[in-house]
């Protein structure tokens, strides 16, 4: 599986207007809604937060993975959303968050969650990919980057 498997420019933004760790999972979930008929994007918020508060999904330097399982998922979808301006995300480094890339996965998907939070980990690891990203400015910009990523497989 590709990473352009799991994301369409659809759901890939570029934001300037959100200033909340809640108005990003608001975001996400809505971005996440679209390619997902039988979940509405409240019920996935309600799964993000609920997975929040377990621990926060925030990586350190200005990353964050929300992420959760999903009964009524058919198969993985993500989505990623670039913010103008950090917004606090309760991260073990103590900094804000500006690049977020959400995952849900079907319930019975253990194995594949972790493999693609592995791989979208290691991705976001690194510096030079995370500066690249930053610089966009634009939708297209960020999925392009990400999409180019195609050599970075996800054991089906």
């Amino acid at each position: 599986m590709n990473i352009t498997e799991l994301i369409s420019p659809e759901r890939v933004r570029r934001r300037t207007d959100i200033g909340s760790k809640k108005r990003v999972l608001e975001h996400v979930s809505e971005l996440l809604a679209m390619d997902t008929v039988r979940l509405g994007w409240n019920e996935i918020f309600d799964n993000l937060v609920t997975r929040e508060k377990l621990g926060s999904t925030g990586l350190g330097k200005g990353v964050a993975l929300p992420h959760g399982r999903m009964t009524m998922l058919e198969k993985p979808v993500c989505a990623f959303v670039k913010l103008d301006r950090p917004v606090d995300f309760d991260a073990a480094d103590n900094q804000p968050v500006d690049l977020v890339f959400a995952l849900l996965v079907p319930e019975d998907s253990t194995e594949e969650h972790l493999q693609v939070l592995s791989m979208i980990a290691e991705l976001f690891s690194n510096p030079s990919f995370c500066s690249s990203i930053r610089a966009c400015d634009s939708d297209g910009c960020l999925y392009r980057l990400l999409s180019q990523q195609e050599q970075r497989k996800i054991p089906a």
